[in-house]
């Protein structure tokens, strides 16, 4: 493909860095960044590539990312109702049940119908569901450890922590103020 004079085939070639804002030819014209450059084109590629190590290591339990965060909230917080923790995860209703039959049905965790509100349900890993639990985590260790050493150390993790947490206007270390402790 021959392209126009001055431009080059090299990816990104002549094209300025994102802290070069605004982006602007030399005619004062809107100049289109490389979409490599991009941030959320950036962010977006880590994600994906995180989200894959984690999903394939989960794999190794026939796990589902999802299932792995339901699993973590009933482990962290027994006892919790169900809507809180769907609520907590960001899960609709329906995804939710859909999920707690799942994980039901592989007897790592039961429901219990709350004492007060007969209607709720509260939610406890069986005996199963900590052995479980315990794998699980071994493994997850195992994804941020990888993930940590992509990054070059523990350091750099906390510097991209602190960075995203500003981005996402979150305090760092902040809990989840949707779950409270049910005791």
């Amino acid at each position: 493909m021959t392209l126009p004079a001055g431009q080059s085939d090299k990816p990104c070639e002549g094209n300025r860095s994102l802290s070069e804002a605004p982006f602007e030819a030399p005619g004062g014209e809107a100049e289109l960044p490389c979409i490599t450059s991009l941030l959320d084109f950036k962010l977006r590629r880590a994600q994906l590539l995180v989200f894959h190590d984690f999903a394939t290591t989960l794999a190794k339990l026939k796990l589902r990312p999802a299932e792995f965060s339901v699993l973590a909230m009933i482990a962290k917080y027994p006892g919790q109702k169900q809507t809180t923790i769907a609520e907590g995860l960001g899960i609709k209703r329906a995804n939710f049940v859909f999920l707690m039959d799942s994980i039901e049905a592989r007897g790592l965790a039961e429901r219990r119908k709350g004492r007060a509100d007969r209607r709720s349900h509260s939610l406890y890993l069986t005996e199963e569901g900590k052995r479980y639990v315990d794998r699980m985590t071994a493994l997850w260790h195992e994804h941020e450890n990888r993930m940590i050493g992509r990054l070059g150390g523990r350091e750099n993790l906390e510097r991209l922590t602190e960075l995203l947490d500003r981005l996402l206007g979150t305090s760092a270390g902040g809990g989840n103020p949707m779950l409270t402790d049910p005791h």
